[in-house]
């Protein structure tokens, strides 16, 4: 008998067919939740609708309760951030992967092109920790809580554990309808876009719809709001805390509109209309949503670009996070490096690995391990490895390679063999050597 929460389909490196897609695709969720006073517990009910593209039967699914990441099944008196319960449309078994992780077994099997849905009441609390779903003071951050459905493709299904210092997320790109009912006293930046109706006494509604997005975030407190409207047309929504310094939330506001901008002319015109940046002066670096950034800020504003850089490297052009994290963030920093002219920032000619086993392609599963190689790797020496395939193509051949990829990849998946084969398409020079050299295997 498996272990609760273990995958049913065939383990990763079995032999399957490389051309299986991944499935359930085109999911649409409609959300419905409630908050208390002061954005510290929310709750109500989710339904997700989704299709087999699979050729085969579809007999379970699973969905991801990435909230609980940190505090895992919780105690009796303590329980899980992120509870689930009440299932129609499947029978819910027992969490696992450490509460981050539902499987939910079909009725009947889901035939190839078939939709059906399921849903469930959600219940979140906020940790009293500052986090990326957590809590700084008056202020909620509420990413990764909402749950989302798990990728089952020719590896199986995606049931890789949570990661701190990283990410462990893989979704398809999906459809969100939600309703935030709320004190009028929270503004509420979330995915999407946003439009606010009365509520109850004293509340507010806020609407959002998102679509074709990988997840969905949102954050509430007592923030002090500005719009501006780029040159290109995207709306670009701020919010912050009354102590964040007021230098680093201009500056913030400044780059979020050139690098929104910028990107969409380098990789794609930016197709979500709208994005907000969530400012306060204690939140740690930055984490990027589809249309959403929380952002550390200080009077020399916070890591805007690098966030921004997300929206496309991860939001518009995905990629499994836990087994390839350097194809959104070194490919973000990349372009963070880009838009600065790589003012301070030093590529070593020899890339300094900082250990044998070092690589630019190895999965969190090892960063894990190695904790302290992870960002001199990944966020140090793969943007230089980028750029010196800049070198390699020329400048004018890897500004064509990127955006052609992006396009290419448009609400698909990002791969290591995929953008291998894209580059070396651009050039009559082997790659191989390069590849290798650069320990992208």
């Amino acid at each position: 008998m498996a272990e609760a929460g273990t995958p049913s389909g065939p383990a990763p490196g079995a032999a399957v067919r490389a051309a299986e897609p991944a499935t359930p695709d085109r999911p649409s969720y409609d959300v419905k939740l409630r908050a208390d006073a002061d954005g510290s517990h929310w709750a109500g009910r989710q339904t997700v609708s989704f299709r087999n593209a699979s050729s085969r039967p579809l007999r379970e699914v699973y969905i991801r309760l990435w909230g609980n990441g940190e505090d895992g099944c919780g105690t009796s008196g303590r329980p899980s951030p992120v509870r689930v319960s009440h299932v129609r449309g499947g029978t819910p078994g027992r969490p696992g992967v450490k509460c981050t992780a539902l499987r939910i077994a079909l009725p009947r099997p889901l035939a190839r092109g078939e939709r059906t849905a399921v849903s469930f009441d959600v219940a979140l609390t906020v940790p009293a920790r500052n986090n990326r779903f957590g809590r700084e003071g008056a202020f909620r951050f509420l990413g990764n809580a909402l749950p989302v459905l798990a990728v089952h493709d020719a590896r199986g299904w995606h049931l890789d554990p949570y990661v701190s210092y990283g990410e462990s997320f893989y979704t398809l790109a999906s459809d969100f309808r939600v309703r935030l009912d709320h004190p009028s006293a929270l503004k509420v930046p979330a995915t999407g876009s946003t439009w606010t109706r009365p509520g109850g006494t004293g509340r507010t509604v806020t609407h959002s719809v998102a679509k074709r997005v990988r997840d969905f975030a949102w954050a509430a407190g007592p923030f002090r709001t500005a719009t501006q409207t780029s040159p290109d047309g995207v709306r670009v929504k701020s919010y912050w805390s009354p102590n964040t310094p007021a230098a680093g939330v201009r500056l913030n506001r400044k780059d979020g509109v050139a690098a929104i901008d910028r990107f969409g002319r380098e990789f794609g015109r930016y197709p979500y209309g709208e994005i907000d940046l969530v400012m306060t002066p204690g939140f740690a670096g930055g984490m990027e949503y589809p249309g959403l950034v929380i952002l550390g800020t200080e009077e020399e504003g916070g890591a805007t670009v690098h966030e921004i850089a997300h929206q496309w490297w991860y939001g518009v052009v995905g990629n499994d996070e836990y087994n390839s994290p350097w194809l959104d963030e070194s490919f973000a920093q990349y372009a963070n490096a880009r838009y600065y002219r790589w003012d301070g920032f030093e590529c070593s000619p020899d890339d300094s690995w900082p250990s044998a086993t070092a690589a630019l392609t190895n999965s969190m599963a090892y960063w894990s391990t190695h904790r302290g190689e992870y960002f001199q790797v990944v966020y140090g020496i793969g943007p230089c490895v980028l750029a010196d395939l800049e070198h390699v193509l020329g400048a004018g051949t890897m500004a064509r390679l990127i955006k052609k990829y992006a396009h290419d990849h448009w609400y698909g998946v990002s791969t290591t063999a995929g953008f291998k084969k894209a580059a070396q398409s651009m050039t009559h020079r082997d790659l191989g050597p390069f590849w290798r050299k650069h320990r992208i295997r």
